[in-house]
């Protein structure tokens, strides 16, 4: 499906510090959805293995542990890139000019702010549980096959972390619009109007037809 977003792109350090962090959210992202095919596939080993074996995949609760930060965690600053979370615009929507960018600054710096609280809280999380003079360096392991969960756990601060930048790039970019009075900045997602989702939508209901 189209898009509800669009970001701009120019010249200037901010754009290209968006673009070379897009590069590396877009990596995470596909690591993402490797992760669901991944499990899609042990799913069917372990309900097959059953059915025909009587034998289920071992470990099989243990490796979707594993995955579900790979899963949950990963591309949430792609989509934050993008404009792809969920959101409230009935209010912002009918801002214009600086107030539109002012409320975007505020808000996109509380988020700022819970994400470095998560970013704290999921690294002590993960100190919990990766010692370097343990078996396989973790104070914890999975119960059916004992894999090892700090790996799991240290995705979750490194994908906040990733996030935290990109919140960063966006309030530089709102903050740019504030000061400038720009009507369409760069490196931050700017809503489309339903005339512009509209035209996109028809374009890429006529390419799937070609």
């Amino acid at each position: 499906m189209a898009g509800s977003s669009a970001v701009l792109e120019d010249s200037s350090l901010l754009s290209r510090l968006d673009q070379t962090l897009y590069r590396i959210e877009r990596v995470f992202g596909v690591i993402s959805g490797l992760a669901v095919l991944a499990l899609m596939l042990l799913a069917v080993g372990s309900v097959g293995g059953r059915n025909m074996f009587n034998t289920p995949l071992p470990g099989y609760v243990d490796w979707i542990q594993i995955a579900m930060p790979l899963i949950a965690f990963l591309g949430i600053s792609y989509a934050q890139r993008d404009g792809g979370h969920i959101r409230m615009d009935i209010l912002i929507g009918q801002l214009k000019g600086r107030g539109l960018w002012m409320a975007e600054f505020i808000t996109t710096l509380a988020t700022l702010i819970l994400i470095g609280l998560l970013v704290w809280g999921s690294w002590a999380h993960f100190e919990r549980s990766f010692d370097w003079g343990s078996p396989n360096w973790s104070r914890d392991s999975s119960i059916d096959i004992g894999l090892p969960l700090w790996p799991a756990k240290l995705l979750v601060p490194l994908a906040f972390g990733i996030m935290a930048l990109r919140l960063v790039l966006q309030l530089w970019g709102y903050g740019r619009a504030v000061v400038k009075g720009l009507e369409r900045p760069v490196a931050v997602p700017l809503v489309k109007s339903a005339a512009e989702l509209a035209a996109e939508e028809a374009e890429h209901v006529s390419a799937l037809n070609r």
